[in-house]
């Protein structure tokens, strides 16, 4: 621990160098793929600056499950509200953005948070090239999870992103940017964090959660941050790649899926391994991930009841996703998943392979954006039964 300690002081001594005003933060906590920044004030000193945003996901969906009977779901899925800006300097930012829907926030239990709290993060930026984050937000995960819930191109993201991803915590996370419009590029994420996910307040533990990732741009950034947003809205004059890798250290988690999920009857080191990519040209948009998650003897049983158990969910995914973009602004979307627990708990969890077509229509890119998508699950389980299911959904989504 000591020896990370003195890794990250060296990196703020490295860093104190004569600063630029001009450079952007490429983190999660803010969006980038909007028209402006939200309803902006400035104070007449401009030592003071507070940006406020928005944004509403409202849907309805048909479920057909094949071992239920069909139900009409109609839901506001996300609520959110954020805050930005700076004080006193503008190297020194905050972001911070607030969780109203129910999805959100959760169910209100005796003894538990609601969860209202998602990012609330101070971000310092010396020049161009460094970020530093100290507060809770998104670990540099895999790329799906690292882009806002409002970049998407579907209403939600993949399987194997809700069951394998990293999600926020709190921390500490140092970012460095070697980025170039027509050459390569790339950038270099850390973080040491708690590990327990967003909004704990149980007791601590003795571990912490280490991640590292790397994103290489061959032929260039995108145009306006375009990994940041899924879909080739800024219509790629030239081909533009990602290609990305990420390793996740939690030692000592507390929950299934680390930071996120319910609680284990006994800690289990995770190891995560996330590789992703993001290719771009001329309204076409191609992305793929694959996702896995180890530990050893993923399952734990109450002491107190030996049939209650709960069990990390470790595997491996892939997912591939392909869109065109037409000059009128529909899109034509199509994605596959293939989600494969590992052997230790095949009998509580089945393989499944995901099917999604999807159709959007961008009335001002992904600030206001109209949503259907048709989806069906194949799920085999180990006793050799399998059931497919079916969901069809139609989705708003507004903010600025």
């Amino acid at each position: 621990m000591k020896g990370y300690l003195a890794i990250f002081f060296a990196l703020f001594a490295f860093i104190g160098a004569k600063a630029q005003d001009t450079n952007d933060i490429k983190l999660s906590a803010l969006p980038y793929y909007s028209y402006g920044k939200g309803l902006g004030i400035t104070s007449p000193d401009s030592i003071f600056q507070l940006n406020i945003r928005f944004r509403m996901q409202n849907r309805l969906s048909y479920i057909d499950n094949e071992n239920g009977d069909a139900a009409y779901e109609a839901k506001i899925r996300r609520l959110r509200l954020r805050f930005d800006g700076y004080v006193g300097d503008p190297r020194i930012i905050y972001a911070i953005q607030l969780s109203f829907a129910p999805d959100d926030v959760g169910t209100i239990e005796d003894g538990k948070n609601l969860n209202v709290i998602r990012d609330a993060i101070i971000f310092y930026r010396p020049n161009a090239h460094w970020n530093i984050g100290f507060g809770q937000t998104k670990l540099p995960g895999n790329r799906q999870r690292i882009n806002s819930s409002g970049a998407l191109q579907l209403t939600d993201r993949s399987i194997n992103n809700s069951k394998f991803n990293i999600d926020r915590d709190f921390g500490l996370q140092v970012y460095y940017l070697k980025e170039h419009k027509d050459r390569f590029s790339y950038i270099i994420k850390t973080a040491i964090s708690t590990g327990e996910g967003r909004n704990w307040t149980k007791n601590p533990d003795n571990g912490l959660a280490y991640t590292g990732r790397l994103e290489f741009f061959p032929l260039g950034t995108f145009k306006n941050d375009g990994t940041l947003f899924e879909g080739d809205l800024k219509r790629e004059d030239e081909p533009k790649l990602m290609l990305a890798g990420t390793y996740h250290y939690n030692e000592k988690s507390r929950r299934t899926q680390g930071t996120l999920g319910n609680e284990l009857f006994g800690q289990r080191d995770l190891k995560s391994v996330f590789v992703d990519m993001v290719f771009k040209y001329n309204g076409w948009a191609l992305q793929s991930a694959f996702m896995n998650r180890k530990t050893d003897n993923p399952i734990t049983v109450n002491p107190d009841e030996e049939t209650d158990i709960q069990f990390v969910y470790a595997g491996e995914g892939f997912d591939t996703q392909l869109s065109y973009l037409f000059e009128n602004n529909y899109e034509l979307i199509g994605r596959y998943s293939t989600q494969n627990p590992h052997n230790d708990i095949a009998s509580l969890a089945p393989k499944t392979r995901q099917y999604t077509l999807g159709l959007t229509k961008y009335i001002r890119e992904h600030s206001l954006k109209l949503q259907a998508e048709v989806t069906r699950s194949d799920n085999n389980y180990l006793d050799a039964t399998n059931s497919k299911d079916w969901y069809i959904r139609f989705q708003v989504e507004i903010g600025i």
